[in-house]
């Protein structure tokens, strides 16, 4: 786990992402944090890959798997299965260089 890997889990813990994220993981972290709809809120606004992926791994925690599978399309990923909290996670270390 590289440094800023380091600080964005650990900020986790505390009341604010760490300055000069990315949308896609301002959006992770607030979803790891349970605040869905403000992270849905920041990718929805974006076209890209990465938030696309954070857009699909969103509507699956809701359980809307048709529309999750759509943004995993769109992302070019395959779709994901399993413990959405570690798929949250795996997003973020994927994002953050790890």
């Amino acid at each position: 786990m590289n440094e800023k890997s380091r600080e964005y889990f650990a900020s986790l813990n505390g009341g604010h992402p760490p300055a000069g994220l990315e949308p896609p993981l301002t959006a992770v972290w607030h979803g790891l944090r349970q605040d869905w709809n403000l992270a849905h809120s920041i990718v929805q606004d974006h076209d890209d890959a990465d938030s696309a992926w954070v857009h699909a791994w969103l509507h699956r925690i809701e359980g809307d798997l048709g529309n999750a599978g759509y943004w995993y399309r769109r992302a070019g990923k395959p779709a994901a299965t399993g413990d959405t909290r570690k798929e949250g996670e795996a997003i973020a270390h994927s994002l953050l260089g790890d």
